[in-house]
């Protein structure tokens, strides 16, 4: 299931691209899987992914939690927390 990878902010820096298209596995069924997955991919991956709770998440376009599905999802984005003002 090929899924597109989002990133924004110092997530987007320290991946090194804005998005990308991943294939993962049939087991890679959650956000937080499918982040250590990557996390696994590259040390550049596991740097920008190591503090998970400086992490946000949204499965097409919906904020989610990192245990949300993926199943069946054609875009996923990652971004540290939100603040506004």
């Amino acid at each position: 299931m090929a899924i597109r990878m989002v990133y924004f902010a110092w997530v987007r820096e320290r991946v090194g691209t804005a998005e990308e298209l991943v294939d993962p596995p049939a087991t890679v069924t959650t956000v937080a899987t499918l982040v250590d997955w990557l996390a696994a991919g590259s040390e550049r991956y596991a740097a920008a992914f190591a503090d998970r709770g400086r992490l946000r998440a949204a499965v097409d376009q919906d904020f989610v939690a990192m245990d949300a599905s993926i199943v069946g999802a054609r875009e996923v984005a990652l971004f540290p927390p939100v603040t506004g003002g």
